[in-house]
């Protein structure tokens, strides 16, 4: 039987500047259904809930417009959670980000660091 290694995800992989004092930060709500969820995972406000989700390639509900980065890991699997997000003023390493399973390409990786880009979350190259 072969061995898995999991290693957790952790903030510092990922999130390599914020503003002092944690200006960077927000709590939010992350929606039920979402699954389980690692630091660094992009999210997006849906409008009509104002509850986070991971950020999709497609959508109609702003799920599909980056906004975020989850700081916190949760499992929103089966009921609404509180979680710790990045929501500005900060820099991230593009390799540390997790993105959704519907964003396939560096196409549509690079139309999602232009929309944290618009929220002043800036992605790096190689950090």
């Amino acid at each position: 039987m072969a061995l898995t290694l999991n290693s957790p995800v952790y903030v510092a992989d990922w999130l390599k500047y914020e503003s002092p004092n944690y200006h960077s930060r927000d709590t939010a709500t992350i929606a039920s259904g979402s699954g389980v969820l690692v630091s660094g995972t992009v999210l997006a406000k849906v409008t009509a809930t104002g509850k986070y989700v991971p950020a999709a390639a497609t959508g109609s509900d702003s799920s599909q417009t980056a906004t975020a980065c989850l700081i916190t890991p949760v499992d929103a699997t089966g009921a609404d959670v509180k979680a710790v997000i990045l929501t500005r003023h900060a820099d991230v390493s593009h390799a540390g980000i997790t993105y959704d399973p519907t964003i396939t390409d560096a196409t549509k990786r690079a139309a999602v660091q232009t929309q944290l880009a618009a929220v002043g979350i800036v992605t790096r190259e190689g950090a």
